[in-house]
C-alpha cells in the first residue's frame, strides 16, 4: 500500500527560481504561417485579441495553437502561442503523465492503493450530475487508477493533491524538462498556500502555454510521450473528460475528442486531439475570461476551427 508521507523532505531545483522562457516550435512541426493568419482573424471576429483584464493578477492574453495532424510533417499555427498563462486544472495532464511514467518503471501499479491524507482532500462537490462517485474524505484508500480517472475525468483536486505527491514535483518537472517545456513546471498543488508542503509555500504559480499544450498532446498521439503504453493510457484517460461544454460543444457529432479542461475564476481552458477518422488536428485554447462569459465563444470558436481544418484536407 502506498502512503502519502507528511514532512518529506523537498528537493528545489533550479528551474523553480526561474520565469518561463521563450518556447521553440519542435523540429517535428512546420509553423504554418497561413493557418496563424487565420486564427488570428478568427480571435479578432471573437473579440479574443487584445488584452484582457484579468483582476489582481493584470492583464493577460489569450493563447492559442492548433497542429494540423493531416500534413506530413504536422503544421502548426496559433495565437500568442508561445504566451505563458495560467492553465488552471490543465496541468493536471502533466501530473497524470509523470505517474503513468512511474507505472511503466514498475515503481508501483494501476491497481496499487493509496490512503487520501488531509489537507490534500479539499474536494467539497461534484461538478456533473451524472457522476455518482463520492468525494474523497481523508482517509479513503483507493487505487491509483481510480485517483488518475477522477482526476482528469471530473478535474478532482483532492486526487491530484495525492497524485502529485506520489510523482514527486521535481519528478514531474524533470519529464516537462527532457522535452523542452521549461517554464511549464508544476510548482503548485490545488490548495491554499498555507497547507503547501515545505519549500513550496511561497513559490511562484504553476503556468504553462498553448505550444507546450499542443507538443504534450501530439506526442501523445504519435505515441511517443515516454513510450507508447503511456501515450495510450494518456488517450484513454483523456477520452473520458465529462466536461462537454467548452471546445466539445461546437464539434460535429460522432467526433472524438481526447481533452482535458480547466476553469478557474477568470480563465477558462481546453486542449484535446480532435479525430472523426477524416479531419484530425490539435487543439490548446487557454482564454482569460471567465467561463459564463467564455462557453459561447467556445462553442462558435470550435465551428470555426473545424471547419477551417477541413478545408486543409
Amino acid at each position: 500500500m502506498i502512503r502519502i508521507m507528511g514532512g518529506f523532505l523537498v528537493l528545489i531545483f533550479a528551474c523553480f527560481c526561474l520565469y518561463p522562457q521563450a518556447p521553440v516550435i519542435p523540429s517535428y512541426l512546420k509553423h504554418d504561417d497561413q493557418l496563424s493568419s487565420q486564427l488570428n482573424t478568427m480571435a479578432t471576429y471573437l473579440d479574443l485579441e487584445g488584452d484582457f483584464d484579468v483582476g489582481e493578477d493584470g492583464i493577460e492574453q489569450i493563447s492559442l495553437a492548433v497542429v494540423d495532424l493531416t500534413q506530413d510533417p504536422p503544421r502548426i499555427g496559433g495565437v500568442n502561442m508561445d504566451n505563458f498563462i495560467y492553465p488552471a486544472s490543465v496541468y493536471k495532464m502533466y501530473v497524470a503523465a509523470e505517474v503513468l511514467k512511474q507505472i511503466s518503471q514498475g515503481l508501483y501499479s494501476l491497481d496499487s492503493l493509496m490512503v487520501v491524507k488531509s489537507p490534500n482532500d479539499v474536494q467539497q462537490s461534484v461538478a456533473f450530475e451524472s457522476d455518482k462517485r463520492p468525494v474523497l474524505k481523508d482517509g479513503d484508500t483507493v487505487s491509483v487508477a481510480y485517483l488518475l480517472d477522477l482526476m482528469i475525468s471530473r478535474s478532482d483536486n483532492s486526487a491530484a493533491n495525492c497524485l502529485i505527491d506520489l510523482a514527486g514535483r521535481e519528478n514531474i518537472n524533470k519529464l516537462l524538462h527532457e522535452y523542452g517545456w521549461q517554464g511549464s513546471e508544476v510548482t503548485r498543488k490545488f490548495l491554499s498556500r498555507k497547507y503547501e508542503d515545505p519549500g513550496y509555500e511561497d513559490i511562484r504559480g504553476t503556468e504553462t502555454c498553448a505550444l507546450h499544450a499542443a507538443d504534450f498532446l501530439y506526442l501523445i498521439h504519435a505515441r511517443k510521450l515516454v513510450n507508447p503504453w503511456v501515450s495510450m493510457q494518456m488517450e484513454s484517460f483523456l477520452s473520458r473528460q465529462l466536461d462537454q461544454s467548452k471546445f466539445y460543444s461546437g464539434l460535429p457529432p460522432n467526433t472524438m475528442y481526447y481533452n482535458k479542461t480547466g476553469w478557474f475564476s477568470y480563465w477558462t481552458h481546453d486542449v484535446g486531439i480532435v479525430d472523426n477518422g477524416t479531419v484530425r488536428y490539435i487543439v490548446a485554447c487557454f482564454i482569460p475570461i471567465r467561463q459564463e462569459q467564455a462557453l459561447a465563444k467556445y462553442a462558435e470558436l470550435s465551428g470555426i476551427v473545424h471547419d477551417l481544418m477541413r478545408e486543409r484536407q
